[in-house]
């Protein structure tokens, strides 16, 4: 087969009743264009017959590939499996749930004609629970743009455009996929976002959850540490390290100070001590997961470990 122009990437869990209208919704998008294409899904271990569909679907369509996960190991690790086997020189990412529209990929690609190395999707009228999605989703949203400097938004849109080039290097853990465009951003890539159409669920169960939105906050802290402060961490660690001696100093003085102007013993003013103690022990839990982060990248890729295992491929014709 050619290389194709574009790589459609689609992450699959335990989705077997919105397969059939995904593909159908993807080869009427996609028949009618004149770039050429392959749409990779990577079952990430689904417990139902999603797995049979995908075989029987690449059975029929040569350009349908399939990836299949020995167990789930979550949507970060099932996209960066499709983005590693993609061929294409454009790579769209997108939901299995039918709620992203396959007819957005042609204007995506138009407005990467444009000069844009990323083009983001997003949901302007999104069709999701206001109170546990959409606004934990704003939020995230704002907080991700203030802290990085890239205005989206709407970072969780999965349906996205990057070339090909973006891609390579990147290295994507925990929730860190809605990230990329960060990283072409500070890598000196254009990014730019559209609006995008979004559809309600209609099969299966959602499997975002209000948990997953303190993840993400947790992944944006560690990104802006790695981005800033990772060749030369100790700008970090000790910049802290004398803040914290500077604030021991001060309760040292205001503890004297109570005990020979205010007639307050030290163990009368347990106050400061409980606040400092929990203030410390909030920062030096997240301390521990920076350096938990960085010794597991460590790990995995000093020995050329990946983050995910495949049982098999389907119509890919060579190994990567």
């Amino acid at each position: 087969m050619p290389t194709p122009t574009v790589s459609i990437v689609i992450p699959i869990y335990n989705e077997e009743e919105s397969l059939p209208p995904l593909v159908e919704s993807l080869l009427s998008a996609l028949t009618p264009q004149t770039f050429s294409y392959e749409i990779i899904f990577v079952n990430d271990g689904s417990r139902d017959g999603s797995l049979s569909l995908l075989e029987q679907y690449a059975a029929q369509h040569r350009f349908i590939k399939v990836i299949d996960f020995r167990r789930n190991f979550g949507q970060t690790a099932a996209m960066t499996a499709g983005f590693m086997q993609a061929s294409g020189e454009i790579i769209i990412p997108m939901d299995g749930d039918n709620q992203n529209d396959p007819t957005d990929i042609p204007r995506l690609l138009e407005k990467m004609e444009e000069g844009f190395d990323v083009v983001s999707g997003w949901r302007k009228n999104r069709q999701d629970r206001g109170l546990t999605r959409v606004l934990p989703s704003k939020i995230a949203n704002s907080l991700i743009s203030i802290v990085s400097g890239v205005h989206l938004h709407d970072y969780g849109c999965t349906l996205k455009a990057y070339r090909h080039d973006v891609l390579e290097g990147v290295r994507l853990y925990g929730e860190m996929h809605r990230f990329i465009p960060i990283y072409a951003s500070w890598q000196g890539g254009k990014v730019s976002e559209i609006v995008v159409n979004h559809h309600p669920r209609r099969f299966g169960v959602s499997k975002y959850n209000l948990s997953r939105t303190f993840r993400v906050i947790l992944d944006l802290l560690l990104i802006k540490f790695m981005g800033s402060y990772s060749s030369s961490p100790i700008h970090f660690f000790g910049g802290f390290g004398l803040f914290s001696f500077g604030l021991s100093g001060l309760f040292t003085l205001v503890a004297l100070w109570y005990k020979f102007y205010g007639n307050k013993s030290f163990i009368q003013t347990p106050l400061p001590l409980i606040v400092v103690l929990l203030a410390l022990v909030g920062v030096l839990s997240i301390f521990i997961g920076f350096l938990a982060e960085i010794l597991m990248r460590t790990y995995y890729e000093s020995q050329g470990k990946s983050v995910y295992i495949i049982r098999k491929k389907i119509n890919f014709e060579s190994d990567k």
